[in-house]
């Protein structure tokens, strides 16, 4: 019970600390969130070592993996906010399933940085982020494993390719938008000239 709970008070460390961190990241504190995914790290760290040997069954129980799921989120979320190369599961310590479950959910994270930059206009870096998701899209599906395997990430894919649909739909409406809008504001300058032209000798006569 001792481990349980020391494992238990980690996972729950660690996912408060990348709930956090993705929070930053969106806000563009890297530094900050860097910080919080480090100890988000070290709390999955730690908690695993308190019962990974001795108590296997609290291990797998599931809080843990939730955890590791949520540092993954996180991780990758950066990745695709900022255009950094996707870190393997290796590279973050945690289980497959786990990352595959962190990087599903991460999708709905670049959706929301997506609709942060429209707000502002800035359509080329939404692009550049439709595109990653598309790329994370496209490991998932390529996960043909039975869902007691991939801690049922089909349901999760699912929802994913919802939001790569609706996010797809909102970036193509707010692309012809700025198109109408370039081409009123060009049609607009081309009016002024007419106004300003002075008129040449045939004109006068």
């Amino acid at each position: 019970m001792a481990a349980r709970e020391k494992a238990l008070a980690a996972s729950r460390r660690s996912i408060r600390c990348s709930a956090n961190a993705i929070r930053a990241i969106h806000r563009g504190e890297l530094d900050h969130a860097h910080a919080l995914m480090d100890e988000s790290r070290e709390a999955i760290r730690s908690g695993a070592e308190a019962v990974r040997e001795a108590h296997p069954e609290v291990y797998y129980a599931g809080f843990l993996q939730d955890a590791q799921k949520e540092y993954a989120e996180a991780r990758v979320t950066e990745a695709i906010v900022t255009g950094a190369e996707i870190p393997s599961p290796d590279d973050l310590g945690v289980e497959l399933a786990p990352f595959l479950n962190g990087m599903a959910e991460s999708i709905g994270e670049g959706r929301r940085a997506i609709l942060d930059l429209l707000r502002r206009g800035v359509v080329a870096e939404s692009e550049r982020i439709l595109s990653l998701m598309e790329d994370v899209y496209h490991v998932l599906v390529s996960m043909d494993f039975p869902d007691a395997v991939t801690a049922n990430l089909r349901r999760s894919t699912d929802v994913a390719r919802s939001i790569m649909e609706r996010t797809r739909g909102d970036l193509s409406v707010a692309l012809i938008q700025r198109n109408l809008q370039e081409a009123l504001e060009r049609h607009g300058e081309g009016l002024r000239g007419e106004v300003t032209r002075e008129p040449g000798p045939a004109e006068r006569s």
